[in-house]
């Protein structure tokens, strides 16, 4: 019998998916073997050469503060002092589905996610996504060639309307699949147990 799919919709910069990362692992292990979880990137935001708004930055910044309070997540808030922000994942995104190619979208996920939310580094600059695909081990001058090309901006136009046309509130987000039924999984960030009950019911329904 085909397993059911569960969906995890998300943003390599989206802060919220950081908070929400040690229980998703926890959560994915008791899954795995129950599910067929497919990762879909979300697309928080276009590229864009400009520097972030002043209200914007103080937006994220807050959001950073509310997250650490609510979770215990970790920040380094020297993000905010010493880089430019732009309000730019489209990098990010692109940089996921490279790796995906290669087997290695998770590790991309989470070298962004360190760098930026741990190291204060910006991946919304090419050199600092460059630099991760070489940690990771992918080959990185045609990493960085691949990374602006038309062809893979349009893959990732594809991913963000599939991701979208999920029953999704934001990121992250989890949609069982069981047939043709697309379910909206509540996530409760710090207990993970109460959401794989969920998932359970679901599937037992």
């Amino acid at each position: 019998m085909k397993k059911a799919t569960l969906y995890y919709v998300y943003d390599p910069m989206c802060s919220w998916c950081w908070g929400f990362r040690p229980t998703w692992l926890k959560l994915q292990e008791k899954l795995a073997p129950l599910v067929d979880i497919q990762y879909r990137i979300g697309g928080l935001a276009p590229d864009c050469d400009q520097p972030m708004t002043e209200e914007m930055q103080e937006f994220l910044r807050q959001t950073w503060h509310k997250i650490a309070q609510q979770l215990g997540t970790q920040f380094n808030f020297d993000f905010w002092r010493l880089c430019q922000p732009r309000r730019s994942t489209y990098p990010a995104c692109r940089a996921l589905l490279l790796a995906r190619e290669q087997g290695k979208e998770q590790a991309m996920n989470e070298a962004i996610q360190r760098a930026y939310y741990l190291k204060a580094n910006n991946p919304a600059n090419t050199d600092t996504l460059v630099g991760l695909a070489s940690e990771i081990g992918l080959e990185p001058v045609l990493f960085e060639s691949r990374l602006h090309s038309e062809a893979l901006q349009q893959q990732l136009i594809v991913e963000i309307a599939d991701a979208r046309a999920l029953p999704i509130q934001g990121f992250p987000s989890l949609v069982l699949q069981t047939g043709s039924e697309l379910i909206a999984i509540p996530i409760d960030y710090l207990d993970g147990e109460a959401t794989y009950q969920m998932i359970i019911d679901s599937l037992e329904a």
